[in-house]
């Protein structure tokens, strides 16, 4: 699969409309079909496979932030698939506006695929860096009563399960959802309890 590589200099609305008119044309029923029953919560789905996406991502991170929020604000599940993965490729340029971004964006999540690609493949450039800032989050996250922001400050947790000085720290703020009734917090909870036995 080839997608070519956009001009230099285009502006962001073409930049997207050029984008929807790529997810048009690599939607296939059979992938639309998957996708509804892999992610039944996820809303006007193209049906475009990830492999498209992660290639339209590299081919597309120049169009930056303003980029990233267009895609969001466009709404589809690949548009908001393809805002995270581009805000991971860029979120090195500026870690501030890049939470910011998250934050955001973590009242808008309907599904589980888009808020754990937000999570993980959106900040992992900067977890490091924003260590503590992204505790931060993660503890207030929990505490929502939004279902996707409570899975968002678990899923944030997960790029530090491997550090084991990390780990007291992180069991203390997913303590409160462990009986949280909720199946995708579940599905949370049990993932990363796996990463902090390892």
């Amino acid at each position: 699969m080839r997608i070519n590589k956009p001009d230099v200099g285009l502006t962001t609305n073409i930049m997207l409309a050029e984008i929807q008119e790529i997810l048009k044309k690599k939607s296939a029923p059979k992938a639309k079909s998957s996708l509804q029953k892999l992610v039944p919560s996820s809303q006007n789905v193209y049906g475009v496979r990830v492999p498209i996406l992660n290639e339209l991502a590299k081919q597309y991170k120049a169009g930056g932030f303003e980029l990233v929020k267009e895609l969001w604000s466009a709404g589809a599940f690949e548009e908001k698939l393809l805002a995270a993965k581009i805000l991971g490729k860029i979120c090195k340029k500026d870690p501030d506006k890049t939470l910011k971004t998250v934050i955001k964006f973590s009242k808008e999540i309907s599904d589980w695929a888009v808020c754990d690609t937000l999570a993980t493949q959106g900040i992992r450039g900067i977890a490091k860096v924003k260590q503590k800032e992204i505790f931060n989050l993660a503890k207030k996250f929990v505490k929502s009563t939004y279902i996707w922001q409570r899975r968002l400050g678990i899923v944030l947790l997960i790029n530090y399960s491997k550090e084991e000085n990390l780990r007291g720290e992180i069991r203390k703020i997913i303590k409160p959802l462990e009986d949280d009734k909720e199946h995708y917090i579940k599905k949370a909870i049990i993932w990363i309890e796996k990463g902090l036995k390892k």
